[in-house]
């Protein structure tokens, strides 16, 4: 049988957590920063965690991890 390999695109995207959950960094936070608010840019400074709609396709990504 061969390996199950992981989708490497998403595993520099997606950070599994202690409790099985997965967090990602927003976008929108890499350039053209001075047509954007500081209350925005602060928001996207900030980690999110994969809802459950998502986390089914997440997790076929990442078989091991």
């Amino acid at each position: 049988m061969p390996k199950i390999k992981t989708n490497r695109a998403a595993a520099k995207r997606f950070k599994r957590t202690g409790t099985g959950k997965y967090t990602y960094n927003k976008s929108y936070h890499s350039h053209i920063l001075t047509s954007k608010t500081a209350k925005r840019k602060r928001r996207l400074r900030l980690g999110q965690i994969v809802d459950a709609t998502n986390m089914k396709a997440v997790r076929r990504l990442l078989p091991n991890g």
